[in-house]
């Protein structure tokens, strides 16, 4: 039976965050696909990172008697003895370079055309993904491989937070989430006589300051970072979900949401039509007028809300880490017999 070995570090972080979650998901998916041996390390050698994953991951791969390595965040070791195969979430570092530390994006920068040049397969969370790999970097689409992530925010039952009605943002507050436009557009609905708060739920990546200063005195709550179970309450109290962001290679919150039925108002671009499909009301994400009028339509129509909660609902039940486990096994045996 052949061998993976798939880096794991992420995944034991205590405050995981997207990569983590997939490699957790994916490892809970992997277990129950038969025809490979799956070896997770989750320590690194000591040292620089990038010491690790350039050289600790082929020496932790030749003594697990690997056959295949996969990098699940774009750091492949380009010199190894075996296939690899590396997952490219996004290229937000080159679309969006401010919203990263600067070493951390010049890392990335430095190795990820690297790693999907010498990957014998590359693993593309959305096809939108895989173009714009294919687009930058000159990967042949031969070797890239479409594999949509899966939600993995336990639902639980825990009371959603008090206060009244609430529209919902979720993630990092940095520039590419275009969470200022949202927050501007929210101020136009409440003088319109919109009842609702805005809740931005996530840890300040940059933006925190410029976005308290265009809120004022509206009711836009900050809530920072939160643990898996105030943000499933969170979301199931929600009477909708707007993500306005400028580039996502896949969206994940947004089958979080739809996963629990509640209605998704969302940008029209990069990745995320792909992902929601028909259970979204969309918007053009550079246009504070149109991403008003979407949000406005959804809480105002009764009928829409339920519409697209049952579609979303429907939609995201299509994407599952048994689905997700399994294409990429696949794609593992591609890499060793190919």
């Amino acid at each position: 039976m052949p061998t993976v070995l798939l880096d794991a570090r992420e995944a034991v972080d205590p405050a995981p965050r997207g990569v983590g979650r997939y490699v957790r998901g994916l490892l809970g998916g992997l277990a129950g696909v038969e025809g490979w041996r799956v070896r997770a390390p989750v320590r690194g050698l000591p040292g620089p990172e990038v010491v690790h994953e350039q050289l600790g991951l082929d020496v932790a791969a030749a003594r697990a008697g690997a056959h295949v390595l996969h990098a699940p965040n774009c750091f492949l070791p380009l010199l190894r003895r075996i296939p690899g195969v590396v997952t490219v979430h996004d290229l937000a570092f080159e679309a969006h370079p401010r919203d990263f530390a600067p070493r951390a994006g010049a890392k990335y920068r430095a190795f990820t055309p690297r790693a999907v040049r010498s990957a014998q397969r590359v693993v593309c969370v959305s096809a939108w993904t895989a173009g714009d790999v294919a687009r930058r970097y000159g990967v042949d689409g031969e070797r890239l491989r479409v594999v949509p992530n899966a939600p993995s925010l336990p639902v639980g039952d825990r009371e959603p937070p008090p206060g009244g009605p609430y529209v919902l943002a979720l993630g990092d507050l940095r520039a590419k989430k275009n969470l200022v436009r949202l927050v501007r557009a929210f101020r136009a609905l409440r003088a319109q006589g919109l009842e609702h708060r805005l809740v931005l739920a996530g840890p300040d990546a940059g933006e925190g300051t410029r976005l308290r200063a265009e809120a004022g005195d509206a009711p836009v709550q900050f809530t920072g970072w939160l643990d898996d179970g105030a943000l499933d309450a969170l979301l199931r109290g929600a009477d909708a979900l707007v993500h306005p962001s400028l580039y996502e290679g896949f969206g994940i919150v947004l089958v979080e949401a739809m996963a629990r039925g509640v209605p998704v108002v969302c940008s029209n671009a990069t990745a995320l039509p792909e992902t929601a499909g028909d259970a979204a009301a969309y918007f053009d994400p550079l246009d504070e007028a149109a991403l008003a009028a979407a949000l406005r339509g959804v809480l105002e129509d009764r009928a829409l809300r339920e519409r697209l909660g049952a579609a979303g609902r429907e939609r995201a039940a299509g994407y599952t880490w048994a689905r997700t486990a399994r294409e990429t096994a696949a794609v593992y045996a591609e890499a060793l017999n190919g």
